[in-house]
């Protein structure tokens, strides 16, 4: 795989997530009653980034939760083939019951992954209502899903490749178009 161009630098990174916390707390009105969830591995911390913009903004902190959906995903058997799956855990601070559950997650690209995140938040107990936030939505959806906060649509082609690396798992910031 060759890099074909950047696409989002750490500026343009803070600035949609700046976008996307100011964007939850208007459709919200406010944090009340409200949670993020991350999905393993980055939209964990890109959840963490969204609530402390939202703190600043508000004043007052927004409980954070990371999902892990390995044993949701409807490719399991393909992923893992000869190994068993390794799961993490989730860990969700509060119980989501009637709360305003905001998924978080880095590429929305077939909407399998946010599906699974569904299916795993829906045995935890039924949210008031669930929205999805990501960095980057990529098209080429397979489910009727779509987010309701976007950081950058980046149109693709199925050849290539979106890579979101983050400072917390890659020592930097940036969004990257790979081609095969």
């Amino acid at each position: 795989m060759s890099q074909k161009a950047l696409v989002l630098d750490e500026q343009a990174i803070r600035r949609g997530l700046t976008r996307i916390a100011h964007e939850i707390i208007e459709k919200n009105k406010g944090i009340d009653n409200c949670i993020l969830v991350g999905i393993r591995t980055r939209g964990i911390y890109i959840a963490n980034r969204l609530a402390e913009k939202i703190s600043q903004i508000e004043g007052k902190s927004i409980p954070v939760g990371e999902l892990d959906i390995t044993l949701y995903r409807d490719d399991l058997s393909e992923k893992t083939s000869n190994h068993e799956p390794l799961v993490k855990g989730s860990d969700i601070p509060t119980s989501i019951k009637d709360l305003k559950v905001i998924l978080v997650d880095d590429v929305l690209y077939t909407g399998r992954t946010v599906r699974a995140g569904m299916d795993a938040l829906m045995d935890m107990g039924r949210p008031s209502s669930i929205q999805l936030a990501v960095l980057v939505d990529r098209g080429h959806r397979e489910l009727p899903i779509r987010a309701d906060y976007v950081g950058k649509n980046i149109p693709t082609s199925s050849s290539e490749k979106i890579v979101v690396e983050l400072a917390e798992v890659d020592g930097h910031d940036e969004v990257n178009i790979y081609e095969n």
